[in-house]
């Protein structure tokens, strides 16, 4: 009888082997989007510098002083350590300028310790770390932020930067340098094996990851 258990499980394993025919023939054909076919997994200290290069909104995430925690995109420059490869001693600085009222300066201030987030929507690119924000200088007119300030200006809104930027130079703003302590990295479409669950009827991970693993 089509009831009885055996005669269930016999279906079951037909249903699951047609379902990792139907995926070997997906995957074949990959992905069409060439951005998505980045090989899975960290990126290497080259693919690294370019990306952060490219000037992506930075997702900073902070404490509010009843521990509570606060969330901002905020622009941002990088600065490269001589030597560093982005490993778990990055040394690198990512400045931010926060405004003169902005709560989260108040909050990076209290409490230093921050993580934060870059990342590209296309590319699936993404450079997360956690690490410390340096007070460099408090609510100030002038000062060190204003070349930094300049430099992301451009960064970000290219040649239209100096046009935002001058008219509020005279704003005060606060600069920190964030640290990072621990990073992690990652490209391309696909999942980091240890998270893959094996032998549950479906494809298995190199299965799954062939052609960008």
């Amino acid at each position: 009888m089509l009831g009885r258990p055996d005669n269930i499980k016999l279906i079951h394993i037909n249903l699951m082997a047609g379902q990792r025919i139907f995926w070997r023939e997906i995957m074949e054909k990959k992905y069409e989007n060439e951005e998505h076919s980045l090989k899975a997994g960290a990126m290497v200290t080259e693919s690294i510098e370019a990306f952060l290069e490219k000037g992506m909104t930075l997702r900073l995430a902070c404490l509010k002083p009843n521990g509570d925690p606060f969330i901002v995109p905020c622009w941002h420059q990088w600065e490269k350590k001589e030597g560093c490869t982005h490993g778990k001693d990055c040394g690198c600085t990512f400045w931010v300028v926060p405004r003169a009222r902005s709560k989260w300066a108040e909050y990076l201030k209290n409490d230093p310790r921050v993580s934060a987030c870059i990342d590209d929507v296309n590319t699936m690119e993404k450079f997360h770390f956690d690490g410390k924000a340096e007070l460099v200088e408090e609510s100030v007119i002038g000062g060190k932020w204003v070349g930094i300030a300049e430099k992301m200006s451009i960064r970000y809104l290219g040649p239209d930067g100096p046009k935002y930027l001058g008219p509020t130079l005279n704003q005060p703003r606060w600069l920190f340098g964030l640290i990072p302590t621990r990073v992690k990295t990652w490209q391309g479409v696909g999942w980091a094996k240890r998270y893959w669950v094996e032998e549950t009827g479906g494809v298995s991970w190199a299965e799954a990851h062939s052609g960008i693993s």
